[in-house]
C-alpha cells in the first residue's frame, strides 16, 4: 500500500500523494489508507498538502483486482465504504487540506477536489464526472458533491459527463485558485508558508467551525460563535507575537 500513497511528514505538513501513475486512479485500498492518514493528520500536522505523482490528479476509482466486487447488492453496498469513508474522513479531518490538482480530474478525483478545504488548481486541469457514461450512477460522487456545487451544475455534469477546464471548475465551486501550470507548486508553497505563520488554535478553530455550524440553527451557530471566539482568542498561542 505504502508504493501506492506516499506519506510523508514534512515539519508541520503531512504531504500525502497518490502513487499509481500507470492510470492514475485512486483504488479501494487507497483511499481506505488516505482516510486513515486525514483523520489522524491533526497528531503531528498542520496542514494536509493532497497531490499525485502521475501526470493526472486522479482518473476515478479503480477497483483493487484481487477482490471483485460481489454480486449481492447488500453485500456490494459495504464494499464502497471505503470511498465514502474518504469522503467522510476529508470533512472530519481537524486540519486543513490543501488540494494540487494537475491534468484530469474526474470522478473520484472530482469529488476528492471538492472536499480539500483549499485548492490550486493548474490552468491546464479539466475535471468531470464520467460514471453514468459507463453505466454507472455517479451518487458516489454525488454525495461528497451536494454541499459544495449548485445543484444545476452537479446534474450537468453528471448527465452530460464533459470535461470543464478549471476556470469553469472555480465558478461551479470544486476549487478555490486557478494558477498558471508552471506556477502551481510554487503558488501551493507559497501559501502553505502563509498558513503555518498563523497561530494553530485559529487553523484548527476556523474549520471546526465550519464543520459544524451550517448543521446548526441561525441561534446554535451564533451561540457556537461566541464561544468558539472566546475559547480560541484566550489560547496562549493567541498571543505570541507573528514572525
Amino acid at each position: 500500500m505504502s508504493e501506492q500513497l506516499i506519506i510523508k511528514q514534512d515539519g508541520r505538513l503531512l504531504r500525502i500523494q497518490f502513487n499509481r501513475p500507470e492510470d492514475n486512479g485512486v483504488s479501494d485500498s487507497m483511499a481506505a489508507a488516505l482516510s486513515k492518514a486525514v483523520m489522524s493528520a491533526h497528531e503531528t500536522s498542520d496542514a494536509v498538502v493532497l497531490s499525485s505523482v502521475g501526470p493526472d490528479f486522479c482518473t476515478g476509482r479503480v477497483r483493487d483486482a484481487a477482490h471483485p466486487p460481489s454480486p449481492e447488492a447488500y453485500t456490494r453496498r459495504s464494499e464502497y465504504d471505503s470511498v465514502f469513508n474518504s469522503y467522510k474522513a476529508l470533512r472530519a479531518c481537524q486540519v486543513p487540506v490543501i488540494g494540487v490538482l494537475k491534468g484530469r480530474v474526474m470522478g473520484y478525483g472530482t469529488a476528492i477536489a471538492s472536499l480539500c478545504d483549499v485548492s490550486f488548481a493548474s490552468d491546464q486541469a479539466s475535471f468531470n464526472i464520467p460514471e453514468i457514461a459507463h453505466n454507472v450512477m455517479p451518487t458516489m460522487v454525488m454525495s461528497a458533491l451536494y454541499d459544495r456545487m449548485n445543484r444545476n451544475a452537479i446534474l450537468w455534469m453528471a448527465y452530460s459527463t464533459d470535461f470543464i477546464d478549471a476556470h469553469r471548475a472555480l465558478s461551479f465551486g470544486i476549487v478555490n485558485q486557478v494558477v498558471a501550470h508552471d506556477k502551481v507548486d510554487q503558488e501551493v508553497e507559497r501559501f502553505c508558508e502563509l498558513l503555518l505563520s498563523r497561530p494553530r488554535p485559529a487553523i484548527l478553530g476556523l474549520k471546526e467551525y465550519l464543520r459544524v455550524a451550517p448543521k446548526m440553527d441561525e441561534q446554535g451557530a451564533i451561540d457556537y460563535a461566541r464561544s468558539l471566539h472566546s475559547m480560541v482568542n484566550t489560547a496562549a498561542d493567541m498571543k505570541k507575537k507573528a514572525h
